[in-house]
């Protein structure tokens, strides 16, 4: 497997790889690192579909890119996401799969068409003081050591960021600036999470900083991501064969492990409480999903808190047994072993009263209704205890809402704060009790916030024990390689899994990165998988990025006045000079 960039392979199309004919491959979960490793073994790898299966223990695809419609409860999702034109794999993908919405269109075009169409953009991206704007919004408040800090941060090498968390790498003045407000409300950062990761972070989207308080590079589905992005999936691959089985719990997977050589052998399984299970040759594949951001999870309703489940975890426990055959297998229990760090609960909110559409307008600046874009991606409420920030994307956000609904969503940092309004932990709130709590900070009027939370809206929280677990300080090898070295016939996938590129989590990005790489590795596929978009090393870029940091001061020159005139003079006659101009990096003459 290599790396590539630019046309000359990104529109190739590979051969058959040899014995491609012979290969069956079973895919361990069907999120959309399962579902994009299928496809990729189909497009590219010359498998038949009907020689790959996928095994499923829920009764529906899509993992963790969920949407539905809950008997008794209502619409839920558990998260959303954000996308950006640079998801390279992701879009060679989805160049490949027709859309559901429009004939002869993929869903690459689909989206490029509605983000083309209606451009995303934040008009409140914070509020405070119940709903009301923020000064200096646009501004990032770092200071000149916080500044120096985030440098240091983006300097540094891997190594000397490992097992580090990022208050141990940031101070004060930085936790407190609107950078980091932005920043972790955007990603779902915790100070006490990983300084590499945060690292990773800022060189993958540094091309970000300057519309970290409008979100205009980010982009957004027509519809929830079960929808818009599982569902023309599932449908193409059950169109070539694929076959899902689901109801499946996998709790374990055998390997013969000989010098050198790594060989799966069985997978083995649980199904409607009886064990089962398949013996692997070499020329079976295994493509195994370790660890789950969802794993657990569970939903409440309007009048039901939803509980913290941290019992048994078969996602989980799937990896620890395979973890302890050898350490190329990685150390979950790094990521998945403290769930008072990894956890925070989430809302879907379905308004059923025409008054709370019209906070939601005042603060987002555009109707709802619209059905174009509305808050354009999160608003953060400053001074929320919980650190609550919400949404509503475009509606209808579901296929079937009825037309007089907005669903929108809700997410909180600190789930075991007491709220504002409501003087209890999220985590052990109601959905009628979580949107008591948002309606008092959208500036609903106190004496009609219960009245609205009874009967306005319908809310169901979903608490969330791993949500950020793959955050959690870590050092090489405690995610296993997607290929560990030696292995023949198998490979691992999704969000803790190791790729070779410098790519970052908590992305479909890196779910749909992490099986090509597997697929391409295993079949020896001729075609490049695309490298991460290289923002990092552009020095426009870069220079973009400063300006913003620096809140548009301009760069000081120490020493003397003249000294900095005939500096600022022999820079004017430069490339540099100009590329300094251009992004107001030094003063007018």
């Amino acid at each position: 497997m290599h790396y590539s960039s630019g046309n000359y392979e990104a529109f190739v199309r590979p051969r058959k790889p040899l014995g491609a004919d012979k290969k069956t491959a079973w895919f361990l979960g069907s999120g959309l690192a399962g579902l994009a490793g299928a496809a990729f073994l189909i497009r590219d790898g010359g498998v038949a579909g009907e020689r790959i299966t996928i095994l499923e223990e829920l009764a529906l695809p899509g993992g963790a890119l969920d949407g539905l419609d809950v008997p008794d409860k209502g619409f839920v999702i558990r998260g959303g996401r954000e996308m950006e034109e640079h998801f390279e794999c992701l879009w060679d993908l989805y160049r490949s799969i027709p859309s559901l919405e429009i004939e002869d269109a993929s869903v690459l075009d689909e989206f490029y068409r509605v983000n083309k169409d209606d451009p995303n953009v934040s008009l409140q991206r914070v509020t405070q003081n119940r709903g009301q704007d923020v000064p200096d919004k646009a501004l990032l408040t770092l200071s000149d050591k916080a500044q120096r800090e985030l440098v240091e941060v983006f300097l540094a090498t891997r190594e000397e960021m490992e097992n580090k968390r990022i208050d141990e790498v940031f101070g004060e003045a930085f936790l407190k600036s609107n950078f980091w407000l932005y920043w972790r409300t955007m990603f779902a950062f915790e100070e006490w999470h990983s300084a590499l990761e945060m690292k990773l972070y800022l060189h993958r989207f540094i091309h970000h900083i300057g519309s970290l308080a409008d979100f205009s590079s980010l982009k957004f589905n027509r519809y929830n991501q079960y929808e818009s992005m599982v569902l023309p999936l599932v449908k193409w691959l059950e169109e070539r064969g694929v076959r899902f089985r689901y109801g499946i719990t996998v709790t374990d997977v055998d390997f013969v492990i000989q010098g050198d050589t790594k060989q799966a052998t069985r997978i083995h399984w649980i199904e409607n409480g009886v064990e089962g299970g398949v013996d692997l040759g070499p020329d079976d594949l295994a493509f195994i999903t370790i660890g789950s951001l969802t794993e657990n999870s569970d939903d409440g309703d309007h009048h039901t808190p939803a509980r913290l489940k941290d019992g048994p975890a078969p996602a989980w426990d799937l990896w620890r047994r395979i973890a302890a055959k050898d350490p190329a297998f990685g150390r979950p229990d790094v990521f998945g072993g403290d769930i008072p760090k990894t956890k925070w609960a989430s809302a879907t909110i379905t308004t059923l009263d025409a008054r709370i559409p019209r906070y939601i307008e005042r603060i987002a600046k555009r109707d709802p209704f619209s059905g174009k874009v509305v808050t354009a991606g999160i608003v953060t409420v400053k001074d929320s205890s919980w650190l609550m920030s919400w949404t509503v994307s475009r509606q209808p956000h579901f296929r079937k809402q009825p037309k007089d609904q907005i669903v929108g969503w809700l997410y909180a940092l600190f789930v075991d704060r007491p709220g504002d309004y409501v003087k209890k932990p999220m985590q052990d709130c109601t959905g009628e009790e979580i949107t008591q709590e948002w309606l008092y900070h959208l500036g609903v009027p106190v004496e009609d916030i219960p009245e609205l939370a009874a009967t306005g809206a319908r809310t169901v929280p979903v608490m969330m024990p791993y949500i950020t677990a793959f955050f959690m300080p870590r050092q090489a090898g405690d995610r296993p390689d997607v290929v560990p070295k030696g292995a023949v016939n198998f490979a691992f996938i999704g969000q803790f899994a190791e790729s070779r590129q410098r790519d970052c989590i908590f992305t479909t990005e890196y779910s749909v990165r992490t099986p090509m790489e597997a697929v391409y590795t295993l079949l020896d596929v001729e075609r490049g998988v695309p490298e991460v978009f290289n923002s990092t090393y552009d020095i426009r870029t870069l220079l973009a990025a400063i300006g913003p940091l620096r809140d548009g001061k301009p760069i000081d020159f120490p020493g003397p006045e003249f000294l900095r005139k005939h500096l600022l003079k022999k820079l004017e006659a430069t490339e540099v000079g100009e590329l300094l101009k251009a992004f107001h990096l030094i003063p007018e003459p």
